[in-house]
């Protein structure tokens, strides 16, 4: 969530905050009566959405939308287990793992009475792996035979590994045998879109709310434009196959920025789910409705390698800033959210190894530390390589109160141990930072990622050369060579497969190609009123399908 980090990451309920919390709003229609027994649950998001559109969305908070008004062939369950959803039964897999048949459910619908059919899905992976349509998230397609050279325009879309063999069968093939596909049926990316109404809407579909039509859960409704609006609705969808176990009737998102309006509202019973950093979440650590959520995420800085003169370049000048950041002050006293000091890429509790007895990140071992001595060293050479003796440079940032206190904090840190070296800060709105961070506009830029699925590659395969979310452009051929491996030739040897993926985060960290700074978890007052929110710590982030109001 992945996801991106870009930060894929939080979704949280704004500054005007309308209705009652748990139990009606004032938008709601209908009399007194009928309020009354609606469930309204009020959550708070700390991000605008960037994108309502399945083929383009590349972050959490889109995901997270998404998840609860789409529906893909498999949804998630509370124990992250990929379960039938817009598929009747689990697929049949083919011996050698290249052939997927799944038959779909009859009684599923688009919001519009439309029946969802194979052909949604066909054209729903063709649109996104088009190269017109420009989608970042088109290279998880990689697996499905085809895709990755109808994305370099090789091939025509309709030559991609997908086929409506009835309105209620289909087959997908694969390039290669992929264990972690099954999650990749489950994720956002890969859910089906309606063609007619794709095409009816044209360049304003999934631009407002009311440009597309859902099949999941809930319908997307008071969405009124992608990067800028601050206030949305998940209303429950009466068309959804399963729309029986929806209790909720509305879930009103606001976006809030600052932990302390946040927690005003939720004191002043206007919100139910809220999220905290820093002395705020230290603070009501001990409160009866304080939840930590870990996540599959790691925070990191990347540093901009694009041009040939780029100081970033430069291995010492990657470790000198490296070195000055003391990871466990950052986690303890500027967080306090129950968040864990990097010690590489990859998280920890992300994979196992074959055998299941080993933690990645465990094995991977410690590859970062803050040490003030390696920090001036590693920055004297720098200077001598780069021929410099001071260094002015930015580091952009979303605007959050957390990225903010954050960025501060790295400023300081650098500028207190690398004599010479200027830092500013540029703390812009989300859509903003990933829009800079594509173009390659930064110096520095801090993002991160959250993992669209539970294995290494979720993060490793982002820094092979050329991936579009390589913002830096670090390059390495050794590190491309072991994420290919792992990849193709040893993708059905756990035990290669595992080792290659190793040596490919040790190549990255060897040489700070990012930086990382914490894993996260998110710290959250959450009405307890409120029950069955689903949290996933990869892919999708939540699911409000099972969400009730106990009175």
């Amino acid at each position: 969530m992945k996801k991106s980090l870009a930060y894929g990451f939080v979704a949280v309920c704004g500054l005007a905050l309308a209705g009652c919390t748990t139990g009606g709003s004032s938008s709601d229609s209908g009399s007194a009566s009928d309020d009354s027994k609606k469930e309204v649950f009020n959550l708070v998001v700390q991000q605008e959405m960037p994108s309502a559109d399945i083929s383009l969305a590349t972050d959490t908070i889109s995901f997270s939308a998404l998840n609860n008004v789409y529906e893909g062939v498999y949804r998630l369950d509370k124990d992250n287990k990929p379960q039938p959803a817009g598929a009747a039964e689990m697929a049949e897999v083919s011996e050698d793992g290249l052939t997927y048949k799944i038959k779909l459910r009859e009684d599923a619908k688009w919001s519009n009475g439309d029946p969802v059919t194979a052909k949604d899905y066909v054209y729903s992976w063709q649109r996104t792996v088009k190269p017109e349509t420009a989608s970042e998230y088109a290279y998880l397609f990689e697996p499905v035979k085809n895709a990755a050279a109808i994305t370099k325009g090789e091939m025509a879309a309709d030559q991609l590994g997908i086929k409506a063999v009835s309105d209620t069968e289909l087959e997908i093939t694969l390039e290669k045998a992929t264990p972690y596909f099954d999650y990749l049926l489950a994720f956002p990316t890969f859910f089906p879109q309606n063609q007619k109404v794709v095409e009816e809407m044209g360049k304003d579909y999934a631009q407002k709310s009311d440009k597309s039509v859902y099949n999941g859960p809930f319908t997307l409704t008071d969405f009124d434009g992608p990067g800028t609006d601050t206030a949305w609705s998940y209303t429950k969808n009466d068309d959804y196959w399963d729309k029986d176990n929806v209790k909720l009737s509305k879930i009103d998102v606001s976006v809030v920025k600052e932990s302390s309006t946040a927690l005003n509202l939720f004191k002043d019973g206007k919100a139910d789910d809220i999220v905290l950093s820093g002395e705020l979440a230290q603070q009501m650590a001990n409160d009866p409705a304080y939840v930590t959520e870990p996540e599959a995420t790691t925070s990191y800085l990347e540093m901009n390698q694009r041009k040939e003169d780029s100081p970033f370049r430069n291995e010492n000048l990657r470790k000198a800033i490296s070195y000055s950041i003391d990871r466990k002050a950052l986690v303890d006293s500027i967080l306090g959210d129950g968040s864990i000091a990097s010690t590489g890429l990859v998280p920890k509790d992300l994979m196992t190894s074959p055998k299941g007895d080993e933690d990645f990140a465990k094995a991977a071992g410690d590859q970062v530390a803050y040490d003030q001595a390696k920090a001036k060293e590693h920055w004297e050479k720098a200077k001598k390589e780069l021929n410099i003796d001071s260094l002015k440079f930015d580091i952009l940032s979303s605007d959050t109160d957390s990225s903010k206190k954050i960025t501060e904090y790295l400023q300081s840190a650098i500028q207190e141990s690398l004599d010479g070296v200027s830092v500013t800060l540029s703390p812009v709105p989300f859509s903003v930072r990933l829009d800079r961070s594509s173009a390659g506009d930064f110096d520095v830029v801090m993002g991160g990622w959250g993992a669209d699925y539970l294995d290494a590659s979720s993060f490793l395969d982002l820094f092979v050369t050329g991936n579009s979310y390589n913002r830096g452009q670090w390059s390495d051929t050794s590190y491309d060579k072991a994420i290919e491996a792992a990849a193709t030739t040893d993708a059905n040897d756990p035990e290669k497969r595992w080792d290659d993926l190793l040596a490919g985060e040790k190549i990255i960290m060897d040489q700070q190609g990012v930086v990382p700074l914490y894993q996260k978890a998110e710290a959250h007052l959450v009405n307890p009123e409120v029950k069955g929110i689903v949290h996933h710590s990869a892919g999708a982030k939540y699911d409000y399908k099972w969400t009730y109001i106990e009175k």
